[in-house]
């Protein structure tokens, strides 16, 4: 078996998830990625020369936990996991129902916990001092009201993220997040397409730009490396300075 540590990042058939994945095969690991959707997935990872491309609901515990499985049976323990994946759901706040209210909790909370959980004891088990990433967002800190689930997971997922610190300090195994701004994913066509919608964006970020996928990619491998040893129970917020701004120009 290799010695390369094994890392999997979840919802990287595209955008930040496989930008992450990316930048982790840089920091020396070896990845499998996985995602909802089956053909992009295994596209991304042949694309990419990862490890495999496994498909995997995070709102399916059984899922969740059958997808680590097989990661650790074909190639070995996970020293980094990366819980990228997640879903928003927007609709009115009045009318918004409560099936969607608990698939977004489903995808972007309980299975970030589920995941860290599982691969958590695998390390544990090994004694690996790995690193866990979790993917928050600005909306952790603000909110905008047609995503409210979204909105409260990001907030719990940062929360998630010092519990499961403060837990696995005495493992050596470190726990962090990371809360991405506007950043160009195919989620953010709509508003690139639409010359009014990006005047705000930008009018909102003091570095007058949108971020790139490539740019949380690099944050997340950093926290996964040794580089970021003496930190953990954080939330990196990756935004080009929006949160410190108290006005738009």
């Amino acid at each position: 078996m290799s010695e390369q540590p094994i890392a999997l990042v979840t919802g990287a058939a595209q955008g930040i998830g496989l930008a992450c994945a990316k930048s982790l095969m840089e920091e020396g690991y070896r990845v499998v990625l996985s995602d909802i959707n089956a053909d992009g997935v295994l596209k991304a990872a042949e694309g990419l020369g990862a490890l495999a491309g496994l498909t995997c609901d995070m709102g399916d515990l059984d899922q969740v936990n059958a997808m680590i499985d097989q990661v650790e049976a074909d190639f070995g323990p996970i020293s980094a996991l990366v819980n990228n994946a997640g879903i928003a759901m927007p609709g009115d706040f009045l009318t918004y129902e409560l099936e969607a209210f608990d698939k977004v909790l489903g995808v972007n909370l309980r299975g970030v916990f589920v995941a860290m959980q599982r691969v958590a004891n695998t390390m544990v088990n090994n004694g690996i001092e790995g690193a866990i990433v979790n993917m928050s967002s600005i909306n952790a800190q603000v909110a905008i009201p047609s995503i409210p689930a979204y909105c409260a997971t990001k907030g719990g997922v940062m929360q998630l993220t010092k519990a499961a610190a403060l837990a696995l300090a005495k493992h050596n195994i470190r726990v962090n997040a990371v809360g991405p701004g506007s950043i160009n994913t195919e989620m953010m066509a709509g508003v690139n397409a639409n010359p009014e919608a990006m005047k705000m964006v930008i009018s909102r970020t003091p570095l007058q730009r949108v971020g790139e996928a490539r740019e949380i990619g690099d944050v997340v491998a950093f926290l996964c490396s040794k580089k970021a040893s003496y930190v953990t129970g954080e939330t990196i917020y990756v935004d080009g300075g929006r949160l410190g701004m108290n006005y738009t120009c």
